[in-house]
């Protein structure tokens, strides 16, 4: 008993020791999943990554809401899908006005923290939902998007993604940004929109970087040397994204973390092949993650271990110092994390590890919020 007593009080403490830095997650997939389990995130849920409960127990001061859906969703439905999801977040935000509240610059944000609301921005995963109209970009602008990224994993007609340019069965006929790219990336400029190059391929991300004015983000990447994903950024990138002023936001995603972790989970997936082609009838994307929670046993073993994870901020922080790394989780949007990171309850534990490295408290503030905050005023002007 007195054992249990001191590991609460241990947590306790980890927690409020963690809660002395603002904290912001540059990227959470909650309201896609929304659209279809239809939780009330202003209350406790038993299931996914965020609700408005555990976001405050946490200390999570503002997240960025990513806006996606997939390439099945094209022209005439993509633009409508973003707008849906937006109004989600939107009434969400009325129906907690006091603990949450839409922001739009880092003055508003930080004024947020103060009123101890969490801070709300947008993120629009995925160039293909603007529908290659620029009327569309300034909409979304003009509604709160505060970052989008190029690409999901499938191509625009003026960037390429990661996957296509890596795949031999796909052909291209360009890779990189085209005119009409560098266009977007200039309007995205003046708006002060930033340019977000995570699920990009290399030649859209050197593009990116020879034509913004801005700063740029990877709101949800990691570190290529320690996981040779082609969604993980190589220290080059790394590098270049630093002298560019950026920031690079650690993603939690097992498959991105651990190298290992693909081949365990094509196994499992495999002994579940049939309750997974049920589950999909239901969940469509999400099933992999519902799938996990029937077996969690199962699930929680091939995780990677938090160690992992550290490894990936502690690298990225070498690479390019502690001024340029951030915290991207992905929650909602992937099926697995490492042990230990359950939900927003838990980002704590992260400050923690980092500690144990010898972080100083000036380091983990930056890399918890700080460096977002940098990048968003460099963008907006506030």
């Amino acid at each position: 008993m007195k054992a249990l007593f001191f590991s609460l009080f241990l947590l306790a403490l980890f927690k409020a020791q963690a809660q002395e830095h603002l904290l912001v997650d540059t990227h959470n997939d909650v309201l896609s999943l929304q659209l279809i389990t239809k939780a009330n995130l202003g209350k406790l849920q038993r299931s996914g990554n965020f609700d408005l409960v555990r976001a405050a127990k946490g200390g999570l001061n503002a997240q960025v809401f990513s806006i996606w859906c997939d390439e099945n969703l094209g022209k005439g439905k993509a633009f409508a899908r973003a707008n849906r999801e937006i109004d989600s977040l939107y009434a969400l935000i009325r129906r907690n006005p006091k603990k949450i509240v839409i922001v739009n610059n880092a003055a508003e944000l930080r004024q947020a923290y103060k009123e101890h609301r969490l801070a709300a921005l947008i993120g629009v995963e995925g160039g293909h939902m603007i529908e290659n109209r620029m009327d569309y970009l300034d909409s979304l602008a003009r509604r709160g998007m505060r970052y989008l990224t190029l690409t999901w994993n499938n191509s625009t007609p003026w960037a390429t993604s990661a996957r296509d340019e890596t795949s031999t069965k796909i052909p291209l006929k360009h890779k990189g940004l085209t005119i009409s790219g560098k266009k977007i990336v200039h309007r995205l400029n003046t708006l002060g929109v930033m340019v977000d190059v995570s699920h990009v391929g290399e030649a859209t991300f050197y593009d990116v970087l020879a034509s913004t004015s801005k700063p740029v983000i990877a709101s949800h990447s990691c570190a290529y040397s320690l996981n040779p994903h082609r969604r993980n950024l190589k220290d080059k990138q790394l590098k270049a994204l630093a002298k560019n002023g950026g920031v690079a936001f650690v993603n939690f995603y097992s498959g991105f973390v651990d190298p290992s972790y693909d081949a365990k989970e094509q196994l499992f997936l495999k002994k579940y092949a049939k309750e997974l082609k049920s589950l999909s009838k239901v969940y469509g994307p999400y099933a992999p993650t519902r799938l996990n929670e029937l077996h969690k046993a199962e699930a929680n073993a091939i995780r990677p271990p938090l160690s992992m994870l550290i490894k990936h901020i502690d690298h990225m922080v070498k690479i390019m110092g502690a001024d340029h790394v951030g915290i991207g989780s992905d929650f909602d949007g992937s099926e697995s994390y490492p042990k230990g990171l359950d939900s927003v309850y838990d980002y704590p534990k992260i400050a923690v590890e980092l500690r144990k490295l010898g972080y100083k408290e000036e380091a983990i503030g930056q890399i918890f919020g700080e460096n977002f905050l940098r990048v968003l005023a460099a963008n907006t002007g506030k």
